[in-house]
């Protein structure tokens, strides 16, 4: 049961990070709004008449930190994805067949998406600087948006990435001590195990 929900709540996070990545809310104006890898323009007060555009590869986004933040955001998007389908196939797999489920490895890669999402987070708004978002934003600078707006996409990326920084200390064993025994709580796990002292 535990593991199930565990893999539940991980694929949730990673298609919540995919859409926020396609996004192109992550900063807009009045008139216009982009994100990592799209964005929008529209005429004045009529902002269901949308022309939007995606930057196919690295080389086409307008400034480096704006590039580095892409790639560690695509990164931690991949190491999340991973871990989601690591996840779901050992909720979905016999007892039998696979015994050791869930562990510190992939805590590990939860943590280490986190880590990475978060350091593309902190260095998307460098990208503000570019010609690209001073065009767009008027008066933007390093993390200064200008005109532009913080929009529902860079909010959304980055409740994302709190949430799935919660979800590896939900899965840590805990251990307490009582004397004479270790008893090993897991919440992955649906049993308790009691080990003698001299066994550690």
């Amino acid at each position: 049961m535990g593991a199930s929900v565990w893999a539940a709540l991980g694929l949730s996070l990673t298609c919540i990070s995919a859409l926020s990545l396609v996004s192109p809310a992550w900063f807009q104006s009045p008139t216009f709004s982009f994100g990592v890898l799209t964005y929008c323009s529209w005429p004045q007060a009529d902002s269901w008449n949308q022309s939007c555009g995606t930057f196919g590869s690295l080389d086409d986004i307008p400034n480096f930190a704006w590039k580095a933040a892409a790639a560690l955001l695509l990164g931690g998007w991949l190491l999340l994805a991973f871990n989601a389908i690591v996840l779901l196939s050992w909720a979905l797999a016999p007892k039998e067949l696979c015994r050791r489920r869930g562990g510190s490895k992939t805590l590990g890669v939860q943590a280490a998406a986190v880590a990475i999402t978060v350091v593309g987070l902190l260095v998307f708004p460098i990208g503000l600087a570019s010609p690209f978002a001073k065009e767009a934003c008027r008066t933007s600078s390093v993390y200064h948006g200008g005109q532009c707006q913080l929009g529902w996409g860079y909010v959304t990326a980055i409740l994302s990435a709190v949430l799935a920084s919660l979800l590896p200390m939900i899965g840590w064993p805990r251990v307490t001590q009582v004397p004479g025994r270790a008893i090993h709580f897991s919440s992955n796990r649906e049993k308790i195990t009691v080990m003698p002292e001299g066994s550690k």
